[in-house]
Formats: C-alpha cells, sequence, structure tokens
C-alpha cells in the first residue's frame, strides 16, 4: 500500500480526499491479504501480549489512563477479527503482577477498566453468539474485590460455552504461575496424593492455570518490543513469535492478517 501512494501527490489533495484514498487503498490491501492467508493453518491459541497503550496516549498528548481506554476498546475488534479467523482460543496478557507498581491513580483506572469490561461481557452480544467461554488466570485474590466478583459472573455466566475460549492473564506472572504450581503439587505430595517420583512435565502442565488448554501456537506482542515479559512461560516454548511495531491501541486487521500470513509462512519443528 505504501509504495501506491508514492505516485500520488498527496501535498496536492484536500484532507478528506487523502483519507478516503487511504480507505480505499487499505480496503483493496485488506482484502488481498484475507485471500492469502483464509485457507490456510490458522493458529489454534494465540496468544497476545497488549502492550503500548502508555506510549500511544503520550504519542498524542493525553493522559496514561486514556490510553488503557483506547486498548481496552481495541479488545473488541481484535476478538472478532480472531473468531472471523476462527481462531479456537486466545489469551490476552492484559495486567501483569508488575504492573501493580505502577501509580496508584494508573492502577486505579486499570482495575476500573477491567470491572467495567467483565460486566460488558454479561451484555456482549458477540460473546453469546460465538459461544465463548471466559476464564482469568493469574493471582486473581491480588485484584479489588469488585474486580473478583465482576470475573466470577463473567465466568459462571459463559461456564457452559465450548465453541471458544477467552483467557484474560490479569494480575498474571509467568514465574508467578510456575511457583503456584510447584506449590499445589508440594502439597499433594505433603498430604500423600501423590509420590514425589510421579512429578512430571505433565503433572506441572495440569497444575498451571490453563491445564487442559494447548500451549499457544502463536504470541503476538505490539509497540516493537521484543520479549515475552514473563507471558506464559512454561507454555510458550514452541511457540512462534511475532512482533509488531504498532502500539496496542492503534493495531488494525491489516497488521494481525500480517501476522497470521508469517506464522503461515513458518515450519513449525518443535525442536527437532
Amino acid at each position: 500500500m505504501q509504495r501506491l501512494l508514492r505516485y500520488i501527490p498527496v501535498s496536492r489533495l484536500p484532507l478528506s480526499l487523502i483519507d478516503k484514498v487511504r480507505g480505499i487503498l487499505s480496503s483493496v490491501y485488506e482484502k488481498i491479504l484475507w485471500r492469502q492467508i483464509k485457507d490456510g493453518n490458522m493458529p489454534n491459541h494465540l496468544g497476545v501480549i497488549l502492550d503500548g497503550n502508555r506510549r500511544f496516549a503520550r504519542q498524542h498528548g493525553w493522559d496514561v489512563w486514556v490510553g488503557h481506554k483506547y486498548g481496552a476498546e481495541k479488545v473488541r475488534d481484535f476478538l472478532e477479527w480472531c473468531w472471523e479467523s476462527k481462531i479456537k482460543i486466545v489469551t490476552l496478557y492484559a495486567f501483569s503482577t508488575e504492573n501493580f507498581q505502577r501509580s496508584r491513580r494508573e492502577v486505579d483506572e486499570i482495575m476500573r477498566l477491567a470491572e467495567e469490561k467483565f460486566e460488558q461481557i454479561l451484555k456482549e452480544a458477540r460473546i453469546h453468539k460465538y459461544k465463548v467461554r471466559i476464564k482469568a488466570i493469574g493471582r486473581i485474590n491480588l485484584l479489588p474485590p469488585r474486580v473478583q466478583e465482576a470475573i466470577k459472573r463473567a465466568e459462571e455466566a459463559t461456564k457452559n460455552y465450548d465453541q471458544y475460549l477467552l483467557n484474560i492473564a490479569i494480575g498474571y506472572g509467568g514465574r508467578a504461575e510456575i511457583v503456584d504450581a510447584i506449590r499445589k503439587i508440594a502439597e499433594e505430595v505433603k498430604a500423600g496424593k501423590i509420590d514425589v517420583k510421579d512429578i512430571d512435565e505433565q503433572l506441572i502442565e495440569k497444575h498451571l492455570y490453563t491445564a487442559g488448554v494447548p500451549d499457544p501456537s502463536l504470541i503476538i506482542r505490539t509497540s516493537g518490543e521484543e520479549r515475552l515479559s514473563g507471558f506464559l512461560l512454561w507454555q510458550s516454548a514452541y511457540s512462534e513469535l511475532y512482533f509488531c511495531d504498532v502500539y496496542w491501541p492503534a493495531m488494525r486487521k491489516i497488521d494481525f492478517w500480517r501476522a497470521l500470513r508469517t506464522y503461515q509462512m513458518r515450519e513449525r519443528r518443535f525442536g527437532k
């Protein structure tokens, strides 16, 4: 699309016309991308690190909480793209255990948004249309009681849905998840329920927050940062990684489908 724009004397066009031209070219490119990927192999489980809300806000001269609000709204669009692409399991890294160290005002605003969005799930037609089960993963006990209650209501309302699964990692840390799994296993050993010699990878996996869910095939991180920041440390051993330069609130369907196209071009070897 950028190459096409080079041949248009943009400086001579009215702003409204520029927007129309960009919109047309974007729509054309979107259709081209979809034709390239629609019949290809889609990830069964997609993990996404939602990064860049604060930088997006600062880029526009706004308070950081405005960036979080835009980021929360982007989730709705993104999930629609996932379901349109028939991706069955999505795990969103929304708030880490380390994020609690941010300013009180920012954390309070994020928690307010979290409560609001979990409450909206109960009324969200698409959740019920696609039969999406909601599950929060992380140290949920660290969240404010009102957020914990909103999570319980969302999980209860969708517990019988089995077409799609949406994991929301909130109060989540990859190391914390492994520590919690080890603690549970240690308690079972102490209680005589299992023997030390029975501990293996499969047993540990059964005690992770994501027990019973396949490992992510693809993990996308927005904002240009190229690290996992503790996201699904155990489960990401053989995941394909895709790093996108765009800030999360500004992510477009084009950016997402480019990630899927790149994923489809790769050969997953699982260490072989």
